[in-house]
């Protein structure tokens, strides 16, 4: 792999091969403080100490993200574990069954880690990767090492080093203390992540290859998760891009939060406009400066005869320009939709209130 670096790129910045030698350079650099980039099953992380605060802090730098919001940690098995989180019946099963591999298991946390790897409710994820490299990094490190992806938030998922560096600011580039080059990765899902906290059911928070019901189902308990569902929902079928036109077809009560689905399916597209509901201009249109895909924001709530007015609002120009287009109350065009059903990738998206009414629940399928 040819990767080129700016001048002002981190000229401290390593980027080695990975190798058994390798392991050793890792261990060094997260000895002392430094964020090391590397490949797991899933995707590159972005890893430093997790109990050590410098380089906490360090790694929500390049994230961009605020002070708060949770990393995972990775581990090398069970007892190691348990060292920085209570496991329950529940997550103990889920160990058993499914790692090492491509679950982030959520448990309380014992308040062992750096202060912002928790989350602020108290709990925390521990992976189990499936991947040689990365344990015997960790096993040698004898401490946790943070496992969140290596892309910056909202960019595309990094499955090479270029995918992380080629969208990345200056400033972030200059974080980065060394890169471990797996070459391109298998281009799997991230990992599913389980909150086991409530002993009486799993509530599943990302969807990943691994699944535990018949569909696709997660729970959202924020405006911002919504968000980041609706990032990895494009992160999905982002490589049809500007190949078929994509259809996101979104079902749900008033203010279940339709409106702010899109405007993280907007936001990880790339779109810097501030994303506003269409119920009175039925049709909003948006546009990247960088290329020529666009974003079409439909909502059928007001119209008088939807299917009719549908037909005339998308027509066949928006289907052959490959435009990306999300519909508010799809449901009331169902029949339509289904007519664009060779010409399109159809997503249909239901949000509906949790048992908590401040939570969503989530599911999506292909039409």
């Amino acid at each position: 792999m040819n990767i080129t670096i700016s001048r002002k790129t981190n000229p401290m910045m390593k980027i080695v091969k990975e190798n058994k030698n390798a392991v050793d350079i890792v261990v060094d650099f997260l000895s002392n403080g430094k964020l090391v980039f590397m490949a797991t099953e899933t995707v590159y992380i972005a890893a430093v100490d997790a109990t050590n605060p410098r380089a906490v802090l360090k790694l929500i730098s390049f994230k961009n993200r605020p002070f708060g919001k949770p990393f995972s940690i990775g581990v090398t098995h069970i007892n190691m574990a348990e060292k920085y989180v209570v496991l329950n019946k529940t997550a103990k099963d889920l160990y058993k069954r499914f790692l090492p591999g491509p679950v982030t298991v959520v448990s309380t946390g014992k308040h062992t880690v750096a202060s912002g790897v928790e989350a602020e409710n108290g709990t925390l994820g521990i992976r189990i990767p499936d991947y040689q490299f990365c344990l015997e990094v960790i096993k040698k490190f004898g401490k946790p090492i943070t496992t969140t992806s290596a892309n910056a938030s909202y960019q595309r998922r990094p499955y090479k080093l270029t995918d992380i560096l080629d969208n990345i600011s200056e400033k972030q580039k200059r974080l980065i203390d060394l890169m471990i080059d797996a070459g391109e990765l298998a281009h799997n899902e991230p990992s599913t992540v389980i909150d086991t906290t409530l002993d009486d059911e799993l509530v599943i928070l990302r969807q990943g290859d691994i699944k535990l019901k018949d569909k696709n189902e997660v729970l959202s308990r924020s405006e911002e998760n919504t968000q980041n569902i609706a990032k990895e929902l494009w992160q999905k079928y982002e490589e049809y891009s500007g190949k078929r036109a994509i259809v996101f077809c979104l079902e749900g009560e008033m203010g279940v939060g339709k409106t702010i689905f899109v405007k993280g399916l907007a936001r990880a597209m790339g779109i810097k406009e501030q994303i506003t509901s269409p119920s009175y201009d039925l049709l909003l249109h948006y546009s990247l400066l960088t290329n020529h895909q666009s974003l079409v924001h439909i909502d059928t709530w007001r119209m008088i005869e939807p299917n009719s007015e549908f037909k005339q609002l998308v027509n066949d120009n928006l289907i052959n320009q490959k435009s990306v287009i999300a519909i508010e109350w799809a449901n009331r065009i169902r029949s339509e939709i289904r007519k664009r059903a060779d010409d399109a990738i159809i997503v249909w998206v239901k949000i509906k209130y949790a048992k908590n009414l401040t939570d969503r629940l989530i599911s999506w399928g292909n039409l």
